[in-house]
């Protein structure tokens, strides 16, 4: 087991994700039935043998907290250590607006990550979905001799903005900021391991010069000085959540056999917070094709390429399309929604129609009534 400590940055919520961070952040939104999207770097670090972990917070983390609880279902329960989840720390400049960077957040949890025992930090982001491998990035962190190891995507990458230009060595040479396009370097999943006293240096250097970003500010002004920065390659499904957009397709793709597989392989499970569930009621005349469906519900209706939640009622006649429903949610008889994210315990009348398309589906915030 490898001498590393797990940061997971869950404070963001990107404005282009609307009504699905209200009331929680990015980390906290509900996702395939039955996650969160800060399972996944959970059960990443919990995979690699992690128990110490910190999750930084800044607000609106209500939501966040109720699902982690002690984080007993990640096996980060503990007297010592464990899982320890990291408001501001009581400095006033960091009370004022949203941070505008993992490196001003750090700096708000400075006294935290000075106090980790461990010589490796694991940095990921709540929002990325993906089934990291951190014991293979931490063994080729150590094999290279690397300060910095940067964790990659193999494939395109929903919701990526940053690539990294890697050399036939491994070693990453350039940062290409606000880069979308596949020409050149592979996709950043913004994670990275990196040695505490490289992070502390960083840290330090980037609150005197009032810089705030990790990747504009810090890694390139690293990279700039000769600094030793490999590359991690994640071979397997993940996307970035950043937009309506991103959360839909990511969702839609769970529907594809392969790419769920992809993320939720057998040897590296991906935990959540444990619920207890009658099994689903089928009705008569109801439909299910290409469709994930929880627990707990009632389906009297129809449903095509839908991930329903638990405790959704769909009454007769209902017909679900290219639809995500979250928990507690009822459909009323004849309703007919297409491309829809329904949030949680949400109403529909009798005969409502709601049509969007998979470019711009409908939100509905949660406790509607329509």
């Amino acid at each position: 087991m490898y001498d590393l400590h797990g940061i997971i940055f869950a404070y963001s919520a990107s404005p282009e994700l609307g009504e699905l961070v209200r009331r929680r952040t990015a980390a906290s939104i509900p996702f395939c039935g039955r996650y969160r999207l800060i399972d996944f770097a959970l059960s990443s670090m919990m995979n690699a043998g992690i128990r110490d972990v910190g999750v930084i917070m800044q607000r609106d983390y209500q939501s966040l907290l109720d699902h982690i609880g002690s984080g007993k279902n990640w096996d980060m329960s503990r007297r010592y250590g464990g899982l320890r989840m990291l408001p501001p720390f009581g400095l006033p400049e960091y009370h004022r607006g949203n941070y505008t960077g993992t490196i001003e957040a750090l700096n708000a949890v400075a006294p935290y990550v000075r106090s980790i025992p461990q010589k490796h930090i694991a940095l990921l982001l709540g929002s990325v979905c993906a089934n990291i491998d951190l014991t293979a990035a931490m063994r080729q962190h150590v094999k290279t001799g690397a300060e910095i190891t940067a964790i990659c995507s193999a494939g395109e990458l929903t919701g990526s903005n940053h690539r990294y230009v890697i050399g036939d060595d491994g070693m990453v040479k350039q940062l290409l900021f606000d880069r979308t396009d596949p020409g050149e370097g592979i996709p950043s999943l913004e994670g990275y391991i990196i040695n505490k006293d490289t992070l502390l240096r960083i840290m330090d250097k980037c609150k005197a010069l009032n810089l705030y970003r990790f990747h504009k500010d810090a890694v390139s002004s690293f990279l700039a000085e000769g600094g030793k920065m490999a590359a991690y390659v994640h071979e397997g499904y993940a996307a970035s959540i950043r937009s309506v957009a991103d959360y839909y397709q990511c969702s839609m793709d769970m529907l594809n056999g392969e790419l769920r597989r992809q993320l939720f392989p057998a040897e590296r499970p991906i935990r959540t917070r444990a619920h207890e569930e009658v099994s689903t009621y089928y009705g008569e005349n109801a439909g299910s094709k290409n469709s994930l469906v929880a627990d707990n519900c009632i389906i009297e209706g129809s449903v095509e390429n839908c991930i329903v939640f638990p405790g959704v009622r769909i009454a007769r006649g209902a017909k679900l399309t290219n639809c995500i429903v979250m928990k507690g949610s009822t459909i009323g008889e004849w309703a007919e929604l297409n491309c829809v994210i329904s949030d949680k315990y949400c109403s529909y009348s009798p005969g409502i129609t709601l049509t969007g398309n998979p470019r711009l589906p409908i939100v509905v915030p949660k406790d509607s009534k329509i």
